[in-house]
């Protein structure tokens, strides 16, 4: 995807995000966060927006403290999340392509201006539909092609890091196939960290598949709904196991 496309996603996402939480109150209960409340949503993710967007507008080449957020409630904590938002989509369209920061995942897009606008279009995605689960309302849609990106920052990014707690205690293989983008990806799980390739021609048969639309797939691996039904097949226990462990 090009960089103007995951900043479109950001903008468009954020303001979504604002939109579900003011409907919701920011008291309501997050099921998919179930120790958060919006308020703890807003705080979260306002905070990931201004942390990012340090990175952009000051070339910070090495990791800095997450910013505090502020104990504001109600409309005061919307205008604060509303007010980063806004930072982060300047940010993201203001900074030149071939600016230098830091960044954190081992795959990485090709400059660091992408790299955060993925990170930041998934991030705000992903809460949106915690947001929308607030309020009680359906997950609104997001385009195949951008969830298959989202998956593959998922799989070969997040979860090929140290961090990662997705460890089997003998080797087992996950595959993951997107139905309509056509995309497969195979998981090699271990004692170590998971080590994701592209593809279904390696790694032989494989232990759990799971296959759904890829919009299904990202929500489902980013914990967001029930990884179960029949989209995923063989051993389910390393479905559970992804469940489990695989929160970020």
């Amino acid at each position: 995807m090009e960089i103007i496309s995951y900043v479109k996603t950001v903008a468009r996402e954020g303001e979504q995000l604002a939109e579900a939480a003011e409907r919701a109150g920011t008291e309501a209960l997050v099921p998919t966060c179930p120790q958060w409340r919006v308020a703890d949503l807003l705080r979260h993710t306002g905070s990931v927006h201004r942390w990012a967007t340090g990175y952009l507008t000051e070339g910070l080449t090495e990791r800095a403290p997450f910013p505090d957020a502020p104990e504001l409630v109600g409309a005061e904590l919307l205008a604060w999340f509303r007010e980063g938002h806004a930072a982060l989509v300047r940010a993201l369209t203001g900074t030149s392509a071939d600016a230098q920061c830091w960044t954190f995942l081992p795959t990485a897009p090709p400059s660091p201006l992408a790299f955060w606008a993925r990170r930041q279009a998934h991030e705000t995605t992903v809460h949106r539909m915690d947001a929308e689960a607030a309020l009680g309302v359906p997950f609104g849609p997001v385009d195949p092609g951008f969830a298959e990106d989202g998956v593959d920052e998922l799989l070969a990014g997040f979860h090929a890091r140290p961090q990662s707690r997705v460890r089997t205690a003998e080797p087992r293989v996950m595959r993951v196939r997107a139905s309509d983008t056509g995309a497969v990806w195979t998981v090699h799980l271990s004692q170590e960290p998971a080590r994701t390739v592209r593809g279904d021609a390696v790694g032989g048969e494989a232990d759990c598949t799971l296959t759904g639309e890829a919009a299904w797939l990202y929500s489902a691996l980013w914990n967001r709904q029930p990884l179960a039904g029949p989209g995923v097949t063989g051993d389910a226990e390393l479905a559970r196991l992804w469940v489990d462990t695989a929160g970020i």
